[in-house]
């Protein structure tokens, strides 16, 4: 893949000072759209802002992030807010859609990954100057992951077939609450097995209580079924709140305890 260079600053005058460590000046504030198949070496705090402007490295070498997607926002949300919902509803269905094409997965599979998305809006200046692109970057790992795995030179593909442990979800701990995504290559307690959907897209949340029983009582049988019923076993469940519901996912995780 090849290293490529990101838009320039199309405002008179000097680029404002990288705002945050390691930034392309060139960057910081462009309105010009990002360039597919870019790769960076980002961080969780990177993932967690609304824009990002860490410089480009090469794909063959270290690197955290990929952008798999790039475009203009539809026009209807020309003049929408900065960070209004409707944008994130957009980058949502965008990028995670995407994500599921780019890698080969269907969407339970792209649940029990440690890949996850990661979506990038142009800095406030430059979407008061009209920039309104958006930029989805696959990541190797997530809010749930102690740090950032790296990948290899294009994640497209990899999760076609059967897919590498090193790409599939696994938690070390005595539950799975609150605990850190892992490879399945590391040391584990628990792996993520199946996905249990609970509603369609124009569904209203079922409330959380519902959802955490839903879930619960899927998971125990699908993961009696996924260790082939043992006479005794443990399972965990990871369900969403209504956040998630209305950023798009209708999915629970359900967990078999098990060192494989």
């Amino acid at each position: 893949m090849l290293l490529v260079t990101l838009g320039v600053l199309t405002a008179c005058g000097e680029p404002e000072d990288p705002k945050e460590p390691g930034a392309d000046p060139a960057q910081v504030d462009s309105v010009r759209t990002p360039m597919r198949g870019a790769c960076r070496q980002l961080t969780l705090e990177d993932v967690a802002a609304p824009t990002n402007a860490s410089k480009v490295v090469p794909c063959d070498g270290k690197h955290t992030a990929e952008t798999f997607a790039v475009g203009d926002l539809p026009a209807e949300l020309n003049d929408a807010a900065y960070d209004s919902p409707e944008v994130g509803a957009f980058a949502y269905e965008t990028c995670d859609t995407g994500l599921q094409e780019f890698l080969g997965a269907d969407e339970s599979l792209a649940l029990r990954t440690v890949l996850s998305w990661a979506w990038f809006r142009p800095s406030e200046k430059a979407w008061d100057e009209g920039a309104r692109w958006y930029r989805c970057d696959v990541v190797g790992g997530g809010e749930q992951s102690a740090s950032l795995v790296s990948l290899p030179p294009t994640a497209k593909g990899v999760l076609e077939g059967r897919p590498d442990d090193r790409w599939l979800a696994c938690v070390d701990g005595p539950t799975v609450a609150d605990s850190v995504k892992i490879p399945c290559t590391q040391p584990h307690d628990w792996r993520a097995v199946t996905t249990i959907k609970l509603g369609e897209d124009a569904d209203p949340y079922p409330g959380d209580r519902l959802s955490e029983v839903r879930s619960r009582d899927f998971c125990k049988k699908s993961v009696l079924a996924y260790l082939n019923y043992p006479p005794q076993y443990d399972f965990g469940f990871t369900w969403f709140h209504e956040a998630e519901w209305d950023a798009g996912n209708r999915r629970s995780i359900c967990w078999a305890r098990t060192s494989d």
